[in-house]
């Protein structure tokens, strides 16, 4: 069975930075990252096509995330700066093949456990 296995997570005040990573078994043309907070639905996060480098964000995350890779270890971290208390979640890094910006279980199939991040105000 795949598993993907994320590292990172922890509590920080608003304006803070974390980074997370994720390292797979094996290369996947989609990696990406998703986030759930009490009550809500999963979103996605960010994802990168590890071929070509092309990277996707929602919106509430552009210019304060970066989504990045290290194609020799399997592993994709998600850089993440200008923390706010609704980033609060738990976020979980997820892989597959398809279009990486679309954020559909057609792509995405592969999960990690997740990481729980807290921002605090």
């Amino acid at each position: 069975q795949v598993r993907l296995v994320e590292s990172g997570g922890g509590s920080v005040q608003a304006g803070g930075s974390l980074r997370l990573s994720c390292v797979a078994p094996v290369q996947f043309n989609c990696m990406g990252w998703f986030r759930q907070a009490p009550g809500k639905e999963r979103e996605g996060v960010g994802g990168i096509n590890t071929i070509s480098g092309s990277t996707y964000y929602v919106d509430s995350v552009k210019g304060r995330f970066t989504i990045s890779q290290d194609r020799a270890k399997n592993t994709v971290y998600l850089q993440m700066n200008s923390l706010k208390p609704e980033d609060t979640a738990m976020y979980y890094c997820a892989a597959g093949r398809g279009f990486c910006g679309s954020w559909s279980p057609d792509t995405y199939y592969y999960w990690g456990l997740g990481t729980q991040v807290t921002v605090s105000s």
